[in-house]
């Protein structure tokens, strides 16, 4: 029987391994103690576990039980941590924030553990700059193991930094987030990554607060509005001649009342008055002015910086290639100068 304090625990490794709820773990406990013996073995790599934590921790609380060991050989560790990730994602009982963190950590030790001369011990032992195999690829090959898009793996991956971020600033937590405890929006979480450190344990704290419960909403506010009512088609006799437009000065006075008096009371509008709702909800028309459109100016030059720093984050090689580089030079070029014209005008 091996000696249970032989083998080490890695906060690293451990941190990608969801824990169990007080119930389960006293349950696995219980399940070993009636066997005598822990059936699976615990998996390690150089001494360390990688598998197994939880089986691990019995196994020092109760010496007398009997355990098998078996070793896993990765070239790195970032190998370790995508197999780990891999083996937990196979689990059936985790949260979809558990499942979006695993599938990030995953991402991200898969690009490292693509990048640079990956045949030397150095280069095996850290993460390179350059990538053997572009980012692309890499997401690409995450998703279609995890039957998820692309852009789901990418919005992992920040999941996933932002959380250890605040599990660095707050210990404890990166398990509140994981089990649901805590559940902040994808913008939130990923913040606290961004956050300079001193910014982050209240950061964290704020995200951590409970959320305030909506007030439930008054009768009159669940009440439905009655469907819109299409306008009615022009009479037979109307002529070709465009009608000038106007706008209503009021609306009129309708005999019967628009919405019903009592619950379940049937509609009571004719005609007529339908008629008349229809027509009072159209307005003059209005040129657009100069002054109006500036705001289509202001989004597409919003909308342009987006998607260029969006494809900048999700595709590093175009700024790291040459040829790419010089695609996208030419590309500043050509917007420069427009704006220089453009300027030249004003």
């Amino acid at each position: 029987m091996m000696n249970p304090n032989a083998l080490k625990i890695d906060p690293e490794f451990q941190g990608k391994i969801p824990p169990l709820t007080f119930e389960e773990l006293n349950q696995l406990e219980a399940n070993i103690l009636r066997d005598g013996r822990i059936i699976n073995p615990i998996i390690v790599w150089q001494g360390l576990i990688v598998d197994g934590h939880n089986r691990y921790t019995i196994a020092k609380k109760h010496p007398e039980i009997p355990f098998t060991v078996h070793e896993k050989e990765f070239a790195s560790r970032y190998e370790a941590i995508i197999w780990i990730c891999k083996n937990q994602l196979g689990r059936r009982n985790l949260t979809p924030e558990q499942k979006k963190y695993l599938i990030g950590k995953q991402y991200d030790a898969e690009k490292c553990s693509n990048g640079g001369d990956r045949k030397s011990a150095v280069a095996k032992s850290g993460c390179q700059i350059g990538n053997l195999i572009p980012a692309s690829k890499t997401c690409q090959k995450v998703a279609k193991e995890n039957g998820v898009g692309m852009r789901t793996v990418f919005r992992a991956e920040e999941f996933a930094k932002g959380v250890d971020a605040a599990e660095e600033a707050v210990p404890g937590t990166r398990q509140k987030v994981l089990s649901g405890e805590v559940k902040p929006t994808a913008a939130e979480i990923a913040s606290v990554a961004r956050a300079p450190p001193e910014e982050r344990p209240a950061l964290v704290a704020e995200i951590c607060k409970p959320k305030e419960a909506k007030p439930p909403k008054s009768p009159a506010q669940k009440q439905k509005t009655p469907p819109a009512v299409a306008a009615p088609p022009p009479d037979a006799s109307t002529s070709d001649e465009e009608v000038p437009d106007e706008e209503p000065t009021s609306a009129p006075a309708l005999s019967e009342p628009i919405f019903p008096q009592k619950e379940n009371e049937p509609l009571k509008v004719d005609r007529q008055q339908i008629l008349e709702i229809a027509n009072n909800r159209y307005h003059a028309k209005q040129l657009a002015d100069g002054a109006a459109m500036l705001c289509e100016v202001s989004g597409a030059a919003n909308t342009m910086i987006r998607r260029w720093e969006s494809v900048f984050r999700d595709y590093p090689d175009i700024l790291t290639d040459t040829e790419n580089r010089n695609a996208v030079k030419w590309n500043i070029q050509k917007v420069k100068d427009y704006l220089q014209k453009l300027e030249d005008k004003l």
